[in-house]
Order: structure tokens, then sequence, then C-alpha cells
């Protein structure tokens, strides 16, 4: 069997459909298995065992072998068997069909329907979407392969390379080996609205590293490194230190999450690391649903604000006062920060 996987966009979403691979590379142990994605997504994936192979594509690039009438070419040559698509979009649902797969199995959105040959559909009350796990998406995607995942457990690798960048890193920045480190993860791809405000990551920060011992590490992506190194600047304090001024990579975060006592972020994409290595991690929501991204790790706490504006679901705050956020203080972020240092379990929070 040939089968290729369209895999999610998002850092955050392939992530966590991870499990659902994993089930599929131990049920069909004789497959050849294809992922086909977009950077970052295999810098996020990398060291993992579950596909074969991958094809990288890029809708907006200049480089038309990732592209148009020259990936469908590519995809065609594969003679894939069936495809399955873990993405939503119409353009990925055209892709599997001009693949020529016999057997394309997603989920109907945004009338690819009919390019499918096997449809599963969303839950919807009064026609609209109900929030629900994209992780339990995955699992249904895979169990009408025929391949029914047994557990939500988020896996990731790091790469030799990412872990001798990380010690490097390590040294230069003077951070100790043993567990004291809590990384913060103050960004976030989605948009401003998600964002905790800079001077709170500022505050908690100084307080994690005068009050309660701990060296803190800020993590950030390549926009990221002026706000990394604003938190850094008004801590003013030598155990927060960031990697502004390192050679970022995901393969880096990720080995960094890897060695972290805890880590503080908002609701993006690394937030998962966390999981994926058994780190206790607290989760700061603003404007998005914890439902859509809850992976059901058991060593997670979810702190979120209950507004009559939110869940909003927006980019940014289309009020323009950032409550979500805003109202989230310092001192409760502390307090559950202290918690899970000392008895990391679960638990979602709203006030």
């Amino acid at each position: 069997m040939k089968l290729g996987i369209f895999l999610p966009n998002w850092v955050g979403d392939a992530v966590m459909a991870t499990p659902a691979l994993r089930a599929i590379r131990q049920q069909l142990p004789t497959a050849e298995i294809v992922g086909i994605l977009r950077p970052p997504i295999d810098q996020a994936l990398a060291g993992t065992t579950w596909l074969d192979r991958t094809i990288v594509y890029q809708p907006r690039t200049k480089d038309r072998q990732r592209r148009g009438w020259r990936l469908v070419r590519q995809l065609r040559a594969e003679r894939f068997e069936t495809m399955l698509l873990l993405t939503n979009s119409f353009r990925t649902g055209l892709l599997a069909w001009a693949s020529g797969a016999r057997r394309r199995i997603g989920f109907d959105r945004y009338g690819r329907g009919l390019l499918l040959t096997e449809r599963l559909y969303h839950h919807r009350e009064q026609g609209q979407f109900v929030p629900s796990p994209v992780i339990d998406e995955y699992h249904k995607l895979a169990a009408q392969l025929g391949c029914p995942p047994d557990s939500y457990q988020i896996e990731l690798a790091t790469l030799p390379e990412d872990e001798a960048r990380a010690d490097a890193a390590w040294h230069a920045l003077h951070l100790p080996g043993e567990r004291r480190v809590v990384v913060l993860n103050s960004g976030g791809a989605y948009g401003a609205a998600k964002l905790w405000p800079t001077e709170y990551f500022v505050e908690l920060a100084r307080r994690l590293a005068t009050s309660h011992a701990r060296h803190v590490l800020v993590i950030c992506g390549p926009s990221e490194r002026e706000i990394a190194r604003r938190i850094v600047a008004e801590a003013g304090h030598p155990h927060v230190v960031s990697l502004a001024d390192q050679t970022l990579s995901l393969g880096l975060s990720k080995a960094c999450v890897r060695r972290a006592e805890l880590m503080v972020t908002t609701d993006s994409g690394p937030r998962h690391f966390a999981a994926a290595f058994q780190v206790p991690v607290v989760t700061l929501f603003g404007p998005t649903h914890i439902e859509w991204s809850e992976n059901y790790y058991p060593r997670a706490v979810h702190l979120q604000k209950r507004l009559p504006c939110g869940p909003c679901q927006r980019r940014v705050c289309p009020l323009g006062h950032h409550q979500c956020m805003r109202d989230l203080s310092v001192d409760e972020v502390e307090r559950t920060v202290v918690a899970q240092l000392h008895h990391p379990a679960r638990g979602s929070h709203a006030a």
C-alpha cells in the first residue's frame, strides 16, 4: 500500500496529529507512507519515524517544483493508492483528487466533498461548528483508514544537531544543567489577540528569578526576537535570558523545552512541545476556545478569563481593549506556575 498524508499547516496541529501518525505506522507496518507538508512542519516532525519520506509544498513560493502543475505531476507520479487529508482546505482536496489516488479520505469542508471518496463531518449545532478537539478529528481520520489510535500521547523527537545547539545555548547563557529552568514562550503566529502583555511576562520572569530561585529562558521565533530581548532587558535579572541572539530553529526550541522544568506559554504551537516531552505546562488562553486545541495532556493547566465578548476567535481584539488577556493577572499566573512546579497536575481553569 502507498499512502499519502496531507499534514496540518500549523505547527501545533501537526504536533497534535502525532498520535494518529503513530497508529497508522504501527498498524500499516509494510505501507509506504509519504507526508505531504508545508515548511516548517518538516522541522517540527524531524526525528520521528512514522513517515518514510516527505514532499514539501508551498502554494506561494517562487520554487515551481513545490506548487502548481509541477506539484500535481509529482503527486501523480507517486501513484498513491490512498490519500488521507488531515487538512480541511479546498486546495488540498483538489490536490488529492488530482493525484489520481482511488481512495481520498477527509472532512467535508469548504465545498470539497465531491473531491473525496470518503467524507467525515464535523459536529454542528444549529448550523454552527461546535468547538471540539482537533486531535479527536485526527483520531477519526486514522480510524476511517482502519488504524484507530489507542492513546492521546503526543510524541516528538530531537535531532543530535538540535541537542548540540541547545547545549551551546545553555553554555552561552549560563543555564544550570539540572531542571531548574522555566521556559517562557511569549509569541504566537496566529495574531496579536493571543499574546499576553509583554510587561506581564517581564514581571513574571522577574518574580520567578527573584522569589522562586529559577532560571528563566525566553524562547522565540525569528519575528519575536525583539519581544524576547525586551523581556530580558526589563526583567533586569542575570537569571532571565533568551534565545533572541541564537541561531533559531524549531529544533532548538524543541530541545530547550525538552530539558525545562516547566513551560509558560501562549496558545501557540510550541505549547504542545511540552506535552510531547512530558514537561508541565501552563497555557494562557485569550480569544480562542480551549476545546479546539485540547490535547488531553495530564500535566497541563489552562488559564482563561470568561468574558461576555469571548472567546471570539479573532486575530486582533475587535473591541480594542484586549481584556481577555489583560485581565489575566501576573499574580494569578504566578500562583498557578508555583503550584505546577511543586505538584504538576491537570486542570483547566477559567475565571
